[in-house]
């Protein structure tokens, strides 16, 4: 009934707003002290977006740009974001769009000073069901304000923090890639007289496609196994089963075809691998919440999807008695586990690493800004239930975790608990779970002494995804954050995961060299360049972080700067309150 007033509301919002010409932003006004206010016309921009003249309004401005600056401009102005107003509806009043909402609203106003929240919402649901789309311009056109009016010192003060985040962030990736080349050097191994892993090895496999269902809990979950055939592909050699088992988790809002060149590979090197699909947070349920027909995903699947390896595994071993199929096959003393992302924390979940409640409580606070988008997932599992949730599953040896995101979730407190062999893969252009405070920092939390950290140059948060075999992405993803061609990540991390597993889950010791800094040296391919590191101390990472900049030195030493209460493990952000909606002035 809720969810009916909802769209029930926003189409008389809708019939209002189109049956009333003259409401939506006129003019874009920002006040800039000390020089004063300035203001913009919506016409104008439009008139530059679609025929390329500045007129005498846009001049001013424009003359300030450069011809590249202007030329970006346009482009974005004239960019037409495909969606529907289902799916802005249900991002924008789910909790985690609230948020982002709430932030933007700090900085777009409305013409009485107020946060832009509503405003904002309404008018990018307007947009969307409009003919011509969702636009900036159009965005502007249905906005509910005579004048939109931007925060522009608070802009200014969010532009630059970033850059200094971003400085940073390249400063430590440019000193761990020049640590791994000083160690690669090192090196007297002629790799080009090695097997390479990056091919298929010799196992022929079959792939066998089961639906499990836990009524407990009411999940279903389909399940692709790749299984080896006895034998080997072109030799003499006999490999009897059990098969060594790993289990490969996907990312939020994916599914179990997103690592099927992963799965195929290890298969071929005499793995049996099982790709499974988590139901509360794969792309099926997003579908189903994009259109309006389930509820978000919620703060249960940190839970939930543990629990899913964990019944997958039980269930394979009952199968392993009863499945000629599946009889004999598996060995579930040799258990290793992938995943990416939300997959990542999962593994780490499984692994040892319990949720850090105390730390969830004490910097989860909705009015903090932050630039690591990850954190707004994280705090949700700040909605559990406190209670020690026993997730850690002992038949798992060794994880593998690509994009993990877990700073916050898990923190040193859990990570701190693996006492497992761990590789943790990073991309240095992730802006979903940024490297420094998802991947880099948490690796010197990790015991044991047998862990990796693989840094792959330009990679971002979709580099080690493939495309959906339906050709149809739930989340449609702009190009410009795919990042550059993805087939070397993906042969990167078939190759790493085979020496991975095959040196720490079988203790196969000749495989040790391909996880050596100058084997990444040997196969890195521009400009998705690969590093490889085995060993990062806090003290040592501090230091990288340190740099030359004052305030950065005391972030590393206290876990916040003198200057704007600067918080590394927030991966930046400001602790300061949000504008009321009434009654508070801005500019």
């Amino acid at each position: 009934m809720k969810k009916f007033l909802r769209y029930l509301g926003l189409g008389l919002l809708s019939t209002f707003l189109t049956a009333t010409p003259g409401l939506g932003a006129e003019r874009i006004s920002f006040y800039y002290p000390p020089f004063g206010e300035f203001s913009l016309s919506v016409d104008s921009l439009e008139t530059f977006a679609k025929v390329g003249k500045i007129d005498q309004d846009f001049s001013f401005y424009a003359s300030r740009a450069t011809p590249q600056q202007l030329a970006q401009l346009r482009d974005l102005l004239q960019q037409r974001f495909n969606t529907t107003p289902t799916l802005v509806s249900q991002v924008t009043y789910s909790p985690i769009g609230e948020q982002l909402m709430q932030q933007l609203g700090e900085l777009l106003l409305t013409e009485s000073r107020q946060n832009g929240f509503y405003a904002i919402r309404a008018s990018l649901i307007l947009a969307a069901a409009d003919r011509e789309g969702l636009t900036v311009v159009n965005l502007l056109r249905k906005f509910p304000s005579n004048t939109v009016r931007v925060n522009f010192t608070g802009g200014l003060k969010i532009v630059d923090d970033l850059s200094q985040l971003l400085k940073k962030r390249d400063e430590v990736v440019a000193s761990l890639q020049k640590e791994a080349i000083a160690q690669a050097t090192n090196s007297k191994i002629d790799f080009s007289q090695q097997p390479d892993l990056r091919s298929p090895g010799k196992f022929r496999w079959q792939k066998k496609s089961l639906e499990l269902n836990d009524f407990s809990r009411n999940r279903r979950l389909p399940v692709d196994i790749y299984l080896p055939e006895a034998g080997s592909q072109n030799t003499k050699e006999l490999v009897l089963p059990p098969f060594p088992l790993i289990v490969i988790s996907h990312g939020l809002a994916s599914d179990r075809s997103t690592f099927v060149y992963l799965a195929e590979h290890l298969a071929s090197y005499g793995f049996a691998v099982a790709v499974l699909e988590h139901p509360g947070s794969n792309a099926e349920r997003f579908q189903l919440y994009f259109a309006g027909l389930a509820g978000p995903p919620d703060a249960s699947e940190f839970i939930n999807r543990p629990l899913d390896i964990k019944y997958l595994l039980n269930e394979l071993e009952r199968l392993d008695k009863s499945d000629p199929t599946l009889q004999g096959k598996l060995n579930f003393q040799q258990v290793g586990a992938i995943g990416q992302s939300f997959g990542g924390y999962t593994v780490l979940a499984l692994a040892g690493a319990n949720i850090n409640f105390e730390q969830l409580r004490q910097n989860c606070n909705r009015n903090n800004s932050s630039f690591n988008v990850s954190l707004l997932l994280q705090c949700e599992a700040n909605k559990l239930p406190r209670r020690n949730y026993n997730l850690k599953d002992d038949r798992i040896k060794v994880i593998m975790a690509i994009n993990p995101i877990d700073s916050l979730v898990l923190g040193e407190g859990g990570l701190s608990q693996i006492k497992s062999p761990v590789m943790l893969v990073a991309g240095s252009q992730d802006i979903f779970a940024p490297p420094v405070f998802e991947q880099i920092r948490p690796f010197t939390w990790l015991p044991d002494s047998n862990k990796y950290l693989a840094l792959i140059e330009n990679a971002t948060h979709f580099s080690a995804i493939a495309e959906p075999t339906s050709g149809n992405n739930v989340l449609p993803v702009p190009p410009a954050l795919l990042g550059p061609d993805r087939a070397p990540v993906y042969s990167y991390l078939n190759a790493l995961s085979v020496a991975f597993l095959e040196t720490h889950l079988l203790n196969r010791p000749e495989y040790r060299s391909y996880l050596q800094p100058s084997y990444a040296t040997f196969i890195s391919k521009e400009p998705l360049n690969l590093s490889i590191l085995q060993s990062l101390s806090t003290d040592q990472f501090n230091q990288i972080w340190n740099g030359s900049a004052p305030s950065l030195r005391h972030a590393a030493r206290t876990g916040k700067s003198k200057v704007n209460n600067f918080e590394p493990h927030k991966f930046g952000g400001e602790r300061r309150s949000p504008p009321r909606i009434s009654g508070k002035r801005w500019l």
